[in-house]
């Protein structure tokens, strides 16, 4: 990556969100531009609300994702930094391993395609297990094969990112709370006015990581109308703490390689629980974690995008098995059941559900990999799903050289 950028003038830089993204990309900036004044606002009146601090807590190792795209690219850059990050700050980075089950031999073609993008990733450690050697692994799960990534970890993001904000702190910059954009007006010389209620903040450079007000925030920097953020609320399910034992680490299924989603999945947590989940059924607000967490606007805008229309054509019948799923408990252990037998309707507990922010194309399409933009002095993260967790701190350097030098997206 380039090194620090010297000039007579200090900028002053402002990036909107402080979720896990946001606070990498101003905290690769400070490291840039130690002469810099870092403004990071957020509505909330803590960092790491929503998809951060709800997210499943993995650090991905890179399985999945198509070689050469932004998404292995900066996953395999990011899980390095955070190992880095946490060791450096004292946080739990967990290799508890991580296997993906082939349920029958229809999903072994998939199987393969994923073991060879993940060959590609760098991905260290993997194995190829039959059916009988992944329950040397987790005794309780079922398959017929298996991808076992070893050093697949687990964290605490939301713990990861208020380290961030304090370094932040720290050096002087701001993490400056309660703080909505309404407006964004930009400048004839290239700066930036945010406004929020009364209050104005004006900045030389800006950077836009607003997460499921992504779309909203970049529109009113200037940037085009799409992609559009369809918010999908994932639900979980928890196991009661008597039977954690059936999970040792993460069970994946093979994912469904239409879909950005990776399908209901056991996942440890950092504090020894085991989370089942996430569906993925579509919210009825930007922030809808529940069913009765309804805005009429907001749900408005969704359905009236252009893109939801050929999206819903394309995809409905797997909607309603989610939907399903959501509203029967039943349903949705039985599609957990595949992997871990043992699993009964007792031996699980409503969790937290978290909503993740899907860019949709104008033709329907759900955008796959990170979405970046550049407009002037103004960078917008247009679409930064799972692995940007991961892969943040690769992304923040990603991100601030764009700021910094004004490179070419």
């Amino acid at each position: 990556m380039s090194g620090p950028v010297t000039g007579p003038a200090a900028p002053r830089i402002g990036v909107v969100g402080a979720g896990i993204v946001g606070l990498a990309v101003a905290r690769r900036l400070a490291q840039l531009r130690p002469d810099a004044r870092i403004t990071v606002v957020d509505k909330e009146a803590d960092v790491a609300v929503h998809q951060t601090g709800r997210n499943s807590g993995v650090v991905h190792a890179g399985l999945y994702y198509p070689p050469g795209s932004l998404k292995a690219r900066l996953c395999t850059r990011g899980r390095a930094l955070l190992r880095e990050f946490c060791a450096e700050h004292g946080l739990v980075h967990d290799e508890c391993g991580k296997l993906v089950v082939a349920r029958h031999a229809g999903e072994l073609p998939a199987l393969a395609e994923i073991e060879r993008r993940a060959t590609a990733n760098g991905v260290p450690g993997l194995r190829r297990l039959p059916g009988n050697a992944l329950r040397e692994v987790e005794p309780e799960a079922a398959g017929v094969a298996a991808l076992h990534s070893p050093h697949t970890a687990i964290v605490d993001f939301r713990a990861v990112a208020r380290a961030i904000a304090g370094e932040l702190r720290s050096q002087g910059h701001e993490v400056r709370l309660g703080f909505e954009v309404t407006g964004v007006r930009r400048e004839p010389g290239g700066g930036v006015v945010l406004r929020s209620g009364e209050a104005d903040l004006a900045v030389d450079r800006l950077v836009v990581c607003a997460g499921l007000q992504a779309d909203r925030v970049s529109r009113l920097a200037g940037d085009a109308a799409g992609p559009a953020i369809v918010p999908f609320r994932g639900e979980y399910l928890r196991l009661v703490p008597e039977r954690r034992w059936l999970v040792r680490g993460l069970i994946y299924p093979v994912p469904d390689p239409r879909y950005p989603f990776l399908g209901v999945h056991f996942t440890r947590r950092v504090d020894g629980g085991v989370d089942i989940g996430p569906n993925a059924v579509l919210a009825l607000a930007r922030e809808g974690y529940r069913w009765r967490d309804v805005r009429l606007g907001e749900l408005a805008r969704t359905l009236t995008w252009p893109g939801t229309r050929p999206l819903v054509r394309r995809h409905w019948r797997t909607g309603l098995a989610e939907v399903h799923g959501s509203v029967s408990r039943r349903a949705f252990v039985a599609a957990a059941r595949a992997f871990v037998p043992a699993l009964t309707d007792g031996d699980v507990e409503r969790a937290p559900a978290g909503v993740r922010a899907q860019a949709v194309d104008r033709d329907g399409t759900l955008v796959d990999d990170f979405r970046i933009h550049r407009l002037g002095s103004v960078v917008t993260v247009r679409n930064a799903p799972s692995p940007a967790a991961t892969s943040a701190l690769a992304i923040g350097e990603y991100v601030a050289d764009r700021v910094l030098a004004g490179d070419a997206d």
